[in-house]
């Protein structure tokens, strides 16, 4: 169990954040915020993929890089629905596509995997340290 919680429990909490944050990545920013927007994105997938990797993924590169091209694909696939909802609503819900916001999200993503890689390497030589030498 990770965060000491059950892996039920951990898909309800994901669940309901991922609902919450197509809500809030399908409205227009509040004019307060618009000037950070790029900031926020990065900001944003930095968290996400801090709480994936640490609740679902530990140590495994593979999972690491799963939640990686989700996360991608989901800023991806926000971009689009964004840009569709404004066609089919007829109203200025939101903004436009936006490579820039695309390219803040992989920041994040980046920056959050570099970060990872760092530490995974010194808990694993850390490990070997401690472990006798045969």
């Amino acid at each position: 169990m990770r965060f000491g919680l059950s892996l039920q429990t951990r898909v309800f909490v994901l669940l309901l954040l991922f609902a919450v944050a197509v809500v809030g990545f399908m409205l227009k920013l509040p004019a307060t915020f618009r000037h950070i927007d790029k900031e926020l994105h990065t900001a944003f997938y930095f968290g996400a993929a801090a709480f994936l990797n640490l609740a679902f993924a530990g140590k495994n590169l593979l999972r690491h890089a799963f939640i990686f091209v989700a996360l991608y694909l989901f800023g991806m696939a926000i971009e689009w629905a964004q840009a569709y909802s404004n066609r089919f609503f007829r109203s200025r819900i939101h903004g436009r596509f936006d490579p820039e916001d695309l390219q803040a999200n992989l920041y994040g993503l980046v920056a959050f995997s570099a970060l990872w890689l760092v530490v995974v390497t010194v808990m694993l030589l850390s490990k070997k340290r401690s472990q006798p030498a045969a």
